[in-house]
């Protein structure tokens, strides 16, 4: 009996973790996500990233895979501050959530350079060290 138990059991784990985030789950859920250095405004239309000093926008929903991963093209400023250049690169924002938890990762698609991986949580306040602006709602 016991040993169907922890069969019972091993094979109830391999399932869940086989289902990635859920079967509700389909794209980034809306709301402001924060951590360390970083943080992400996810609205119905679009979604604004600061990793650290940095910037950029890509279009929402952010779709995820039955693993929960995403990879999307998007833009990105990494001359935001102190002063704004206004120079935006073409850049592909790529990372995995299971609905509360999301971890985050930029690489401009021109130059190669890679911003993160940044931990983020649903609900929790962007934490900035360096007295950068950081969008907020």
């Amino acid at each position: 009996m016991l040993f169907e138990m922890r069969r019972l059991r091993l094979a109830l784990l391999l399932l869940a973790a086989c289902h990635g985030p859920g079967p509700d789950l389909d794209s980034v859920p809306l709301g402001t996500w924060g951590g360390d250095e970083a943080g992400i405004v996810v609205s119905e239309n679009e979604a604004h990233v600061h990793i650290r000093c940095t910037l950029g926008d890509l279009a929402a929903p952010i779709l995820l895979d039955a693993r929960g991963a995403f990879d999307a093209p998007g833009t990105y400023n990494v001359d935001a501050f102190p002063i704004d250049r206004g120079i935006r690169h073409p850049a592909r924002f790529t990372g995995t959530t299971d609905g509360s938890r999301l971890v985050l990762s930029v690489r401009l698609t021109d130059t190669g350079q890679v911003f993160g991986p940044v931990e983020l949580r649903l609900g929790a306040p962007p934490r900035m060290r360096v007295a950068c602006p950081i969008c907020r709602r």
